[in-house]
């Protein structure tokens, strides 16, 4: 449901039962002091900013199954410095990583077709992100602030500039 336990500032790990299919929209959203989430198999819904503003949380791992990453879904996750993304993730929503300021890195599954608009906005110590080559739209701004540009770094600009179709 929504914002199950949202705001919720002294939960610092939950392990999400078996048999629950989807997280609600902003069901964990500014649970400040949240640093572990275990998500089940079986979850194949990840909703509208989940873990929105969760400053704590450091690692998560989105189970097989799941087909969309929502929009703003961890967006000012500032502390996230692993996320495991499987191959069934099709499309990541507009700002799902905004402000993920220590993300190093991030595997993006060969079978994502869509990454929505500011995705990865001011993820500043994000250095290289692969594009795999089904990738048909990236929303604008979706690396700003984030990759670096000189010309002897292979990135996101160099790859695959052409594709960013928000401004057609």
């Amino acid at each position: 449901g929504l914002r199950v336990v949202g705001g919720c500032i002294s939960l610092t790990n939950i392990a999400i039962p078996h048999g629950v299919t989807s997280l609600g929209e902003w069901a964990f959203d500014s649970c400040t002091s949240l640093a572990s989430i275990t998500i089940p198999d079986g979850v194949t819904s990840i909703g509208l900013g989940v873990f929105h503003d969760c400053a704590s949380l450091t690692n998560i791992t989105i189970p097989d199954g799941v087909i969309s990453i929502g929009d703003y879904t961890f967006d000012n996750c500032s502390s996230l410095t692993g996320i495991t993304i499987p191959d069934s993730v099709t499309s990541i929503g507009d700002w799902a990583f905004y402000s993920c300021t220590n993300l190093p890195s991030i595997t993006i599954p060969d079978g994502l077709t869509s990454i929505g608009l500011g995705a990865f906005h001011n993820c500043c110590s994000l250095t290289t992100t692969p594009i795999p080559d089904r990738l048909i739209s990236i929303g604008a701004h979706t690396f700003y602030t984030t990759l670096p540009r000189p010309a002897s770094t292979p990135s996101l600009y160099t790859h695959r500039l052409l594709t960013d179709t928000s401004h057609n």
